[in-house]
């Protein structure tokens, strides 16, 4: 693997970044590489209970109690674990209050509703009766349920190393940035990276990480690189767009739009629509969206003020000629701008009959009671790494370092660990 060289101060500001005191937490597990970094995925949230199953006991802690203790969980049915008035509970035994620690006597051994993970699990209140589940793993793998649900099964070697070293950077700065103000790190879904767990570990998956374990991205001045936000999507649909213009991130060269071509064609959402929807639903979509928003943010939103859809326009496309921007206009004569991703979240917000639109590059068609939404182009965001672009580098004979550096321009191969 060709990684680029740097001195050692320059690794020692990475690992500050990937190791700071406070941020990382040691999973007891035996074999675990020395400094490897832990990711901690909040699986479900405010849930009221859970199953567990072992094959064996698995050490407990709670955190009225620092001193660990063996539990047998039955192998099946498992035993219903609850938090009742602040208490836990499994199969009416008491097991403490506080946060809730459960580590595997061997890993693989233990089941958390019927599925399997690598790490730990930690309980987290909410309040006196529900609880979030929480993964402590260790990066490596954490990735190995992350590639197999991220990528085909059919997709190539060089693809899943590739992948391997965009959602390595990923974890890790999301851990180390947001992850620092808060008990969890990342989401198990498309909010961060899919993550099934064992349960979706393939041979294939497991080998990409192993290959690459440890690279990263890093960007910046000779001997000041840094990881970054190393987004990736689907399919770019020809044309990518920066972070800046979809998310208003500082902009940045191995974030910014690029020409892809037709290489990501043999994605079926590479070319769509149209798509309809009327303006009374696109109204009432818009407007759970901005309640949904002003709740995540705690800020309200303006879109809350809207009138009936009257008019969806363009507004505003990169150099690149992919939209960036439309223009909402209500009954009233108002006008909102939206960034093309926060419209293409709105659109799809409770779009119970299928009607969605699959990335924001598109172009919309007036009509008197409809939108028409013509032209559509790639699925996801458009940022960074397109996984069917690289799945096409991958097929010509592209090396997964190149793949990598031609998806983040300017960006360097670091070992990070």
């Amino acid at each position: 693997m060709r990684v680029g060289s740097f001195n050692l101060a320059v690794f020692g500001c990475l690992m500050c970044l990937l190791l700071a005191s406070g941020c990382v937490q040691e999973t007891p597990r035996v074999g675990l590489p020395p400094g490897v970094p832990i990711v901690r995925v909040r699986l479900q949230q405010n849930l009221r209970e859970i199953r567990i199953s072992s094959s064996e006991p698995a050490l407990v802690r709670a955190g009225s109690d620092m001193a660990a203790q063996p539990v047998n969980f039955p192998r099946s049915p498992g035993a219903v674990v609850i938090l009742d008035r602040g208490v836990w509970k499994a199969g009416g035994i008491s097991l403490g209050t506080g946060e809730l620690v459960i580590q595997p006597g061997r890993e693989g051994t233990l089941l958390v509703n019927d599925r399997q993970y690598r790490g730990r699990f930690r309980l987290v209140p909410v309040s006196t009766a529900a609880f979030d589940l929480i993964n402590d793993v260790d990066v490596d793998g954490y990735l190995k349920g992350v590639l197999a649900a991220e990528l085909y099964k059919s997709w190539g070697t060089e693809t899943y190393r590739a992948q391997a070293i965009v959602a390595r950077t990923y974890a890790l700065y999301e851990s180390r940035t947001i992850g620092a103000k808060r008990y969890w790190d990342v989401f198990p879904d498309t909010r961060s990276q899919v993550y099934g767990g064992v349960s979706a570990e393939t041979s294939k998956s497991r080998d990409a990480v192993d290959a690459t374990a440890g690279i990263v991205l890093a960007y910046g001045l000779p001997g000041q690189e840094h990881i970054f936000k190393t987004y990736f999507s689907s399919c770019c649909g020809g044309i990518s767009q920066s972070a800046y213009d979809a998310f208003g991130d500082p902009y940045s060269q191995p974030l910014s739009e690029q020409p892809r071509g037709s290489q990501c064609a043999a994605s079926t959402k590479f070319n769509w629509g149209p798509v309809v929807v009327r303006k009374d639903e696109l109204t009432r979509r818009f407007h759970l969206w901005a309640r949904n928003k002003s709740d995540l943010t705690g800020r309200p939103r303006p879109e809350l003020l809207m009138g009936e859809v009257v008019r969806i326009d363009g507004a505003f496309a990169n150099k690149l000629g992919r939209p960036i921007s439309f223009y909402v206009t209500d009954d009233r004569g108002l006008r909102y701008t939206l960034r093309a991703e926060e419209l293409r979240s709105a659109i799809n917000t409770d779009a119970k009959n299928g009607q969605v639109v699959y990335s924001g590059y598109f172009r919309t068609v007036d009509e008197p009671q409809q939108v028409r939404f013509v032209d559509g182009h790639g699925y996801g965001h458009g940022v960074g790494m397109c996984q069917w672009c690289a799945q096409a580098m991958a097929q010509s004979g592209t090396p997964h370092e190149d793949i990598v550096l031609k998806s983040y321009p300017g960006a360097k191969l670091i070992r990070a660990y």
